[in-house]
Order: structure tokens, then C-alpha cells, then sequence
């Protein structure tokens, strides 16, 4: 079974986690920017989260056979704090780079003014980048909060089959359906979806356009969750090739918008040297 996990925050995972994301058959990921549970203060901060995302994370993922690509963004949770604001002027400058597939997360945490309009300008970057979106659906009102969330795609013009919103539910994924844009489920071990219930829309829905994710972070997560999808499609009668659609070829197709995957297996002579003088490895 490939595998593809289009959203986990592999920044808040162990080197441990890759071993086994690797020995369960996952060999690419996309980790979209995210609040690391502590408020940042400064757009220096961001800086240095985003560099590292395009730097440490990729080089820690080739030392276990996964390939590491980001989307980057002034993430919901942190849109409404006037002191991170001169984040979305320090974007374009990270957009243009290689290894970034996506702008995301962007969207709706407490649905203020001020998230909104971060949302607006970002996806007017996405537009002037030439980059596909990630959207994050609000956990709190979600049935609001996904609604105007394709609202504000639409007035901003763009292309629905260049946008994913995330964390939907089955009281949100038909709306999202019927727009044309991708739709995204978390499945968690506590709450968002689980295996049983993604099964189930997955049945009611098809394939088509539909992604699965761990978003696997510093919370109770597990970023195996994406091949227990894939055992539960199987239990559940669907067949190995429709498996893969949902596991790997919907994301290489989602992100593949962006002209910046690389899919081959990493490198071992550079995933054995370091990183700016750091590795690793442990010992002699």
C-alpha cells in the first residue's frame, strides 16, 4: 500500500514516527504551517518555523525514505493577532520557493473580520503564485464556518478543483462536493472522523476528489491513520486500486498542480551526510 499523507505536522513528531510512517507504506507527505500551541510574537518567528520547514524537515524525512513538502501560510489560529500580521507581507518571498505545493493552512478559526481578510489576501496569493490552496475548516460552527469558507473561495475566482477544504465531516462534505473544490477528512483517534465513518462517505460519495489525512501534530494523533483507512476500505469491499486513488494518486494530483512534487525516493548519499553541520544520528 503507497501512500501519500497530504496534512501532518511532522514538525511535532518523533524521527520514530517516520520509521514507522515509512514501514506502513507512506513515502510522501505535505506539512501545511500550523499553530504550535504557544502564540507566536513575532513575524521573525515564522521566519525561522517556515525555514525550517523548507530546510531541517525535508532532510529529517529523507533519512527515513519519506520525501517532505510543505504549504506555508499565516495559519487561522494566529490571523487575528495584530502582532503576526506583517507575516503575509514575509510570504511571497517563501511561496516562490521550491518544495512549497500549497498555501494552507488559511481559512476560519473564530470566523473575526480579521481572519477573514488574512483568508482573502492569501488566496489572492494563491492566485498570483500559481499555487493550490489548503483551506482549514473551523472546528467550532463548522456547517457556517465551511459555508463561508466556499463563499470567499468563489468571490476570489478561483479555480474549485485548486482548492481542498479540510477537517470535513458528513455534515459539511456534500456542500463541498457539489462546489468542485477537493474535499479533506482528518481521521483522529478521539475526534474528527475515524476509519468506520470514512468508510462510510466514501461510499456515499466515491473517490473522486476525496483526500485522507492524519494531521497528526503535538496533540493526541497518529500518523498511521491514513494506512488504517486503507485496511478499513479494503474490509469494507472496496478494491486495492480505489484504495490507491484515495491514498496516493488524489494528493499527487491535488499538489502536483503546483509543478514542485518530487516523488523519487530520496537520495541515500545526501539523506547520509547533514544539514547546515547538523544530523540525526546519534553516536559514532
Amino acid at each position: 500500500m503507497r501512500i501519500f499523507d497530504p496534512h501532518v505536522h511532522m514538525s511535532s513528531r518523533t524521527t520514530d514516527d517516520y520509521e514507522r510512517m515509512h514501514a506502513a507504506g507512506i513515502r510522501a507527505v505535505v506539512e501545511p504551517a500550523f499553530w504550535m500551541g504557544q502564540a507566536r510574537t513575532s513575524p521573525a518567528t515564522f521566519a525561522d518555523y517556515f525555514d525550517s520547514l523548507l530546510g531541517w524537515e525535508p532532510y529529517r524525512a529523507a533519512q527515513f525514505g519519506v520525501r517532505h513538502h510543505c504549504a506555508l501560510a499565516l495559519n487561522p489560529k494566529e490571523a487575528g493577532d495584530p502582532r503576526c500580521r506583517d507575516v503575509l507581507d514575509l510570504l511571497p518571498r517563501y511561496l516562490a520557493k521550491d518544495g512549497v505545493v500549497a498555501v494552507g493552512e488559511v481559512g476560519y478559526d473564530s470566523m473575526t473580520a480579521a481572519e477573514e481578510d488574512a483568508f482573502q489576501r492569501q488566496l489572492d496569493l494563491a492566485h498570483r503564485f500559481e499555487l493550490p490552496v489548503l483551506v482549514h475548516t473551523p472546528h467550532r460552527d463548522k456547517i457556517a464556518g465551511t459555508r463561508r469558507s466556499l463563499d470567499v473561495v468563489r468571490e476570489a475566482g478561483l479555480d474549485p478543483g485548486r482548492v481542498v477544504l479540510d477537517h470535513l465531516n458528513e455534515l459539511t462534505v456534500a456542500m463541498v462536493v457539489e462546489s468542485g473544490c477537493w474535499a479533506g477528512f482528518s481521521i483522529y483517534p478521539d475526534t474528527k472522523m475515524d476509519e468506520r465513518r470514512m468508510v462510510a462517505v466514501l461510499r456515499d460519495y466515491g473517490v473522486e476528489r476525496m483526500m485522507v489525512n492524519s494531521a497528526a501534530d503535538w496533540g493526541r494523533s497518529d500518523p498511521l491513520k491514513t494506512r488504517a483507512v486503507g485496511a478499513a476500505m479494503l474490509a469494507g469491499g472496496f478494491g486495492p486500486d480505489e484504495v490507491e486513488t484515495v491514498l496516493w494518486r488524489n494528493p499527487v494530483a491535488f499538489y502536483g498542480q503546483s509543478g514542485r512534487l518530487v516523488l523519487d525516493e530520496p537520495d541515500e548519499a545526501a539523506a547520509a551526510g547533514e544539514f547546515a553541520g547538523n544530523s540525526v544520528r546519534r553516536g559514532a
